[in-house]
C-alpha cells in the first residue's frame, strides 16, 4: 500500500520554483539507482553542441513531468469534478515520473541506430528484477503492470493516459519551459499556471475550458517556434549525425570480428543488442563519451576521425539544396571516392521531418499508439470541439511542414582536396 510521507519532501527547481513529494513510494522510487541514472543522461541529447547552457537532465525533466502532473490531479480533486477517478492518483503520478526512466545516452540518435524505442526499455525496467520493480510491487503485486500499461497506451482508463502522453500533456509542458529556460531562448515560454486551471476531466478525457483557449494557442505556438528554431536546429543535426556514424560504424566492425583497443561491457552489449535491465543503468553519457575518448586513438581511421569531431566539436558543415537529385549525389559520391572520402559516411541528406518531435495535428489517429490525441475545448453546453476548429492562430500552422533538406559533408577534406573537384561541385559547397 502506498503511505504518505511524515514529512513532505522538496526540491527546488528553475521552471517550477518548487517540486512537492507527498508520498512514499514516489520518494522511493526517486532514490532507485535505475532512476538516480537519469542525472547522466541529457534531456536534450546532442543540443549542447549548439546551445552551451542546455546541459539539464532527464532528472530533472521528470521531476518536473511529475510536479505538472500532481498539480493538474490536486486542481482536479480539490474542485471534485465526478469525472476524475480518485483511485487512479498514484498510478498517474508513478507513470508521470518514470516515463522517460527507459532513456539511453542521448536518447533518439541510439534508438535509431540500434532500432530500440526508449518507452519499451522503461516497461523492462518498471517490469523486469530492478529497484523500481520492487518499490512499485510494495503498493501491490500488479501494480508494476498497471504503471507499464500507462506508458504503453493501453491502460483502460484514457483520462490517464493522457495525463502524460496527448497533445498537451505534463510532459510536453514541463520539456518546453525546461528546454526554453535552459537553451537561453523565450519561444517556449507560456502561461502554465493558467493552462492547468482551465483543464478539465470530460468523459474519460481530459479538455480545456474553451475560455482558456487564448492559454493554449501561446502553448501552441510556442511548441510550433521552439520545434523549429530548438530541437530542428540544423547544427544540432550535424551533431547527431556524427553521434549515429560513430555508433554505426562501431557496430560495423563488431560484426566485420574488429577487435577493439577499448570496450565497455555494457557498450559491448548495447551493440550487440544483449543488454539487461539489470545492467541498463551503467549505460550513461559518461561511459559513452569515454568510449568516444578512447576511440578517438582507435586504429580504424573513420571510427577514429569520427570520435575526434564528436568531441571537439568538428562538426559536419550543410547546404540547403531542393528536392534530392540523384543524378547530382551520384556524381557527388564520385568525387568523394576520387578525393578519399566515404559517401556512405561523408555525405548525408536530411530532412527534419524525421525528427522524434511533431507539430501539432489535429486529425491523430487514435488506432496508432504513437499519436498523441487532439485538444478538445469544452464549451458551456457542455459540447466539445477540436481547436483548430476554432482557433484561426492554430488552424494556420496546422500541418506546415517548413523544413528544408540539408547536404551535410565533412569540409575541411573538400578545401585541401579542391584542385581534383569539379567546378560545379565546388560552387555548389561554395569553395574557393
Amino acid at each position: 500500500m502506498n503511505r504518505p510521507l511524515t514529512e513532505e519532501k522538496v526540491f527546488k527547481d528553475p521552471v517550477h520554483k518548487y517540486i512537492y513529494v507527498q508520498d512514499l513510494t514516489i520518494w522511493n522510487l526517486i532514490n532507485t539507482k535505475e532512476f538516480q541514472r537519469l542525472r547522466r543522461i541529457r534531456q536534450l541529447g546532442t543540443s549542447y553542441l549548439t546551445f552551451h547552457g542546455a546541459e539539464h537532465s532527464r532528472f530533472s525533466h521528470s521531476l518536473g513531468v511529475y510536479e505538472i502532473t500532481r498539480k493538474i490531479i490536486s486542481q482536479f480533486e480539490r474542485s471534485g469534478y465526478p469525472d476524475w477517478p480518485r483511485e487512479e492518483r498514484l498510478v498517474s503520478l508513478c507513470a508521470a515520473l518514470l516515463h522517460d526512466v527507459g532513456h539511453g545516452p542521448f536518447s533518439h540518435s541510439i534508438e535509431e541506430i540500434f532500432d530500440t524505442q526508449h518507452e519499451e526499455w522503461t516497461c523492462r525496467i518498471i517490469l523486469e528484477e530492478t529497484d523500481i520493480n520492487r518499490v512499485l510491487r510494495e503498493v501491490s503485486e500488479d501494480f508494476p503492470d498497471r504503471v507499464a500499461a500507462v506508458i504503453r497506451k493501453t491502460y483502460p482508463k484514457p483520462i490517464v493516459i493522457s495525463l502524460v502522453s496527448s497533445q498537451m500533456d505534463a510532459d510536453r509542458m514541463d520539456y518546453l519551459l525546461r528546454d526554453a529556460y535552459y537553451t537561453g531562448v523565450n519561444y517556449g515560454t507560456f502561461d502554465l499556471e493558467r493552462i492547468l486551471r482551465v483543464l478539465r476531466p470530460y468523459q474519460g478525457q481530459i479538455v480545456v475550458k474553451e475560455s482558456g483557449m487564448h492559454a493554449v494557442e501561446d502553448y501552441l505556438m510556442s511548441r510550433y517556434q521552439m520545434y523549429w528554431q530548438v530541437y530542428f536546429h540544423p547544427v544540432t543535426r550535424s551533431s547527431e549525425i556524427i553521434l549515429r556514424q560513430i555508433f554505426r560504424r562501431a557496430k560495423e566492425l563488431t560484426e566485420q570480428g574488429y577487435t577493439f583497443g577499448w570496450m565497455a561491457r555494457p557498450i559491448d552489449s548495447l551493440i550487440r543488442q544483449t543488454l539487461s535491465a539489470q545492467d541498463y543503468y551503467r549505460l550513461d553519457e559518461a561511459l559513452i563519451q569515454t568510449a568516444f575518448m578512447e576511440w578517438s586513438e582507435e586504429r580504424d581511421p573513420l571510427l577514429s576521425d569520427l570520435c575526434c569531431r564528436f568531441l571537439d566539436r568538428r562538426l559536419y558543415k550543410y547546404i540547403t539544396i531542393e528536392e534530392p537529385d540523384e543524378t547530382l549525389l551520384a556524381e557527388i559520391a564520385r568525387q568523394w571516392l576520387r578525393i578519399g572520402l566515404d559517401p556512405d559516411y561523408h555525405m548525408e541528406i536530411d530532412f527534419p521531418f524525421d525528427l522524434p518531435y511533431d507539430v501539432y495535428r489535429p486529425d491523430s489517429n487514435k488506432e496508432d499508439k504513437k499519436e498523441k490525441a487532439p485538444i478538445l475545448l469544452l464549451d458551456g453546453q457542455d459540447r466539445t470541439a477540436e481547436i483548430s476548429a476554432k482557433s484561426d492562430i492554430i488552424r494556420s500552422i496546422t500541418g506546415l511542414h517548413q523544413g528544408r533538406y540539408h547536404l551535410y559533408y565533412p569540409e575541411e577534406p573538400l578545401q585541401a582536396a579542391k584542385d581534383k573537384l569539379d567546378g560545379r561541385i565546388r560552387a555548389l559547397f561554395g569553395i574557393g
